[in-house]
């Protein structure tokens, strides 16, 4: 290339920094903290301030619990840190069947195979089981996962709005009219931006009716919801009676990473055989699959765990509402405080920074336009005295910004 000719990827880079520029003007820039603690309750940020950590996925409080960390170390001692291969290779232990096995119990399905994470799980999925003569109808607040998952599909793809069971039905009539052979419809047990429950029982009962597989994303569930915490299928009273769950080991059940895929043996075996999340990535570590062990251990054992989760959930929304934040309504853990605006969202989570509280602001393409919020997510290890403090730091920035009152 002669000396005077231009670098042709000087566009390509210009046109990054724009983008980000943009993203900065219009307030949707994503920040990271950047934690120096384990995770829990309490965390601290490389710059030494402590924080109530009120936005993580650790609904049980597990990431750090004492008999999941013995765990995690003993199979490290027992099955080394990895693997180095994928599953079908030299990639499976004794202790990954183990696991299988008993998540297949806990969720009420006979088999499950594990990924490296929910998200693989979700895109090894649809491609897998699904072809140009097949439909699937999806909700339309489904998780990313899952959106990406049915895009690498060849199977029609019919979207209903939310927890709308009349607008599913008008999708399976539709997809019967189109003469689809197989049809599944998905959603997620619980939608992860609003904390809503899909009303799964009744989901079950249009499915029934029309001949169709029902699966279910449960990752914000799987661990905590219904009497026993085996998932949104329980509280719905229709356990053992969904075709296909996905989940992750990543929030309640350790908070550590991987995913699984429960469903009927055949179809975790076919999963084996062709699902490239599974065939072409490594293998979940061992000391992950370990400390999972313990976690079903402890959730097997009584639902003390769970119970508390309940109550502080209960406690922190009855504070908020009294104090007057607009709050997206459900009984679900995550809690969103909405501020609707982006640059509201993000002064509210700074200002609870300097107060104290961690808790991030949402907005768009994380949320709708003109919906962002603060997620507060509860968890297990939070204290009375914690969840009150949290309170009065919200009170505080609420007003200040005029939020509240």
């Amino acid at each position: 290339m002669s000396s005077q000719s231009p670098n042709r990827t000087d566009a390509f880079y210009e046109d990054v920094k724009a983008a980000l520029a943009t993203t900065r003007q219009e307030g949707l820039f994503k920040s990271e903290r950047v934690i120096a603690t384990p995770q829990g309750a309490l965390v601290r940020l490389a710059d030494g301030q402590q924080l109530i950590n009120m936005c993580a996925n650790n609904y049980l409080g597990l990431s750090s619990h004492p008999a999941v960390i013995a765990a995690a170390h003993k199979a490290l001692d027992e099955r080394g840190f990895g693997l180095s291969s994928v599953r079908f290779i030299c990639g499976t232990q004794d202790r990954h069947k183990e696991l299988e096995q008993r998540l297949a119990r806990f969720l009420g399905t006979e088999d499950v195979i594990l990924y490296g994470s929910a998200f693989d799980a979700n895109g090894g999925l649809f491609e897998t089981l699904l072809t140009d003569a097949d439909a699937v109808i999806s909700d339309e607040l489904n998780h990313a996962s899952i959106i990406d998952g049915i895009r690498l599909s060849k199977a029609r793809r019919y979207r209903y709005k939310n927890n709308d069971m009349a607008d599913l039905e008008r999708c399976l009539q539709e997809a019967d009219a189109a003469g689809a052979r197989h049809k599944l419809v998905f959603t997620d047990g619980v939608f992860s931006m609003d904390g809503i429950i899909a009303r799964l029982d009744e989901i079950r009962a249009l499915c029934d009716r029309y001949g169709v597989l029902l699966g279910v994303d449960d990752s914000h569930a799987s661990g905590f919801i219904g009497a026993r915490g085996r998932g949104t299928h329980e509280l719905r009273g229709i356990f053992g009676k969904v075709d296909i769950i996905t989940g992750t080991l990543g929030k309640a059940l350790g908070g550590a990473s991987g995913g699984f895929t429960a469903a009927r043996r055949e179809v975790v075996e076919l999963l084996r055989q062709r699902s490239r999340p599974y065939l072409f990535s490594n293998t979940v570590a061992p000391m992950i699959v370990g400390a999972t062990l313990a976690v079903l251990d402890l959730l097997e054992r009584d639902t003390t765990l769970r119970d508390r989760l309940e109550q502080n959930a209960a406690r922190f929304r009855k504070g908020m509402t009294e104090l007057g934040f607009e709050l997206k309504p459900g009984e679900h853990p995550i809690i969103p405080v909405m501020t609707h605006e982006a640059e509201t969202a993000q002064k509210l989570s700074a200002r609870l920074l300097e107060l104290g509280v961690y808790a991030v602001g949402f907005f768009y393409p994380v949320v709708p336009m003109e919906k962002a919020r603060i997620r507060v997510q509860i968890s297990a290890a939070h204290t009375d005295e914690e969840l009150d403090q949290a309170l009065a730091a919200f009170a505080t920035a609420g007003r200040e910004l005029g939020l509240i009152r």
